[in-house]
């Protein structure tokens, strides 16, 4: 299918953020912070938000949490950081949302997990309870069901039913029908209590990459309620990155997903914001969305024993997403340029040429210079101890050329 034939879907607004329909897909991530911090949970926030995270999920679990709510949007706020706040509730929503008024108004949008919303007889209340304060404040809600909490009896009741066929399913495949029937149930409910379609989405999250696209492709079958892709828990390094990758690449490749989050576990000390890049870098080499530049480089071979071009590719990658935040404000359209390091005369020039800038290092044995292309020509033989230096000049230079004035005010 075309990467850019959607599935159909009802388009939800989170703030100025609108998701679902024929809008973008969203980047969403989530802090680790204790929430109680406000101070250290709006810094994350706003590294994340500045990252290029367009919804950002904090937990709101204690008492103390709720009550810093208000102050992390003021403070995010003052500091002109407009990203759009979700709630992550478990077990305690219903009180937390009723009572501390600053944090239902301060969210922009609320995390429901149908099989933590309560137990019992009381769990029709308190999810009602948190739908009811939705509809107050005007909030659209994520029902998020997980698969290492789904309700129980619905588990049971699937399972006795099961049982009774005369060709029973695997407890994999009745697991994944319990996921999409919470789901859809819990939409249900929460459309007959006033919620409305255009207020609701929907995930079904789960570990293994298989079942996500299992689960996923049967709720896009049989819903048209916006959906949040992801994986619960992704897992670290490259590991995260491919099972994210694999799973969420294959349902947008089929038209399904309107917002995603990368699910990583940062190493010890490790940045939160990795999560958002994988994220953008996902969508943008699928040809979904552009972000900031991206470089071009070869994985080099015994043609380049010199580490030349590999310094100079992460340097002008790095270099890029600093400029970025400026760059994204100055000049329009700038996130579309394409940029090449190569490191030899093999395919050095040819896909320089490709790229708006282009370099073509020398490789083992080759005449010490270095030819640079701009939109397919060559420009000029840079040589010497500073061609990283000589570079990012070109490349400024091009960028002001290319990209237009500053942007009124």
């Amino acid at each position: 299918m075309n990467p850019y034939s959607r599935r159909a879907s009802v388009p939800v607004r989170v703030n100025e953020v609108v998701i679902g329909g024929d809008n973008p897909i969203v980047v969403q991530s989530m802090t680790n912070t204790d929430t109680a911090d406000a101070q250290g949970t709006a810094r994350q926030v706003q590294e994340l938000a500045e990252a290029g995270s367009e919804l950002v999920r904090i937990t709101v679990n204690t008492e103390a949490a709720a009550a810093a709510v208000g102050k992390i949007r003021d403070l995010l706020d003052q500091r002109g950081c407009a990203v759009p706040l979700i709630g992550d509730f478990h077990y305690n929503g219903h009180t937390l949302l009723t009572k501390y008024r600053d944090c239902a108004q301060g969210l922009a949008k609320y995390r429901i997990n149908p099989g933590n919303v309560g137990f019992g007889r009381k769990k029709d209340g308190q999810f009602a309870t948190m739908i009811e304060t939705a509809i107050e404040y005007n909030r659209p809600v994520r029902i998020g069901v997980n698969w290492g909490s789904l309700d129980q009896a619905m588990i049971a009741h699937l399972m006795d039913e099961n049982g009774k066929l005369a060709e029973p399913k695997s407890v994999r495949e009745v697991t994944r029908e319990a996921l999409i029937q919470s789901a859809l149930a819990s939409a249900a409910k929460a459309e007959e209590i006033g919620l409305n379609r255009d207020r609701i989405v929907l995930s079904c999250k789960v570990s293994d990459v298989q079942d996500l696209i299992a689960v996923y492709s049967a709720l896009a079958a049989r819903c048209e309620y916006a959906l949040h892709l992801g994986l619960t828990e992704a897992g670290m390094g490259s590991k995260g990155i491919v099972a994210s990758t694999a799973g969420m690449g294959y349902l947008m490749q089929n038209g399904i997903g309107d917002t995603i989050r990368v699910s990583l576990t940062p190493p010890p000390g490790g940045a939160r914001t990795q999560e958002v890049i994988v994220a953008q870098e996902m969508l943008q080499t699928m040809g979904l969305r552009s972000f900031t530049p991206l470089v071009t480089a070869c994985p080099g071979c015994g043609r380049t024993t010199s580490t030349v071009f590999q310094h100079l590719a992460n340097d002008i990658q790095t270099y890029v997403r600093t400029k970025m935040p400026q760059w994204r404000q100055l000049y329009p359209g700038v996130e579309n340029m394409s940029l090449a390091v190569m490191g030899c005369v093999v395919n050095g020039p040819g896909e320089s040429k490709h790229a708006n800038i282009g370099i073509s290092l020398p490789g083992t044995g080759e005449a010490p210079v270095a030819p640079v292309f701009v939109d397919g020509e060559r420009f000029t033989t840079l040589r010497g101890d500073d061609i990283a230096g000589d570079f990012k000049q070109i490349l400024d230079d091009y960028v002001t050329s290319h990209y237009g004035v500053a942007k009124a005010g």
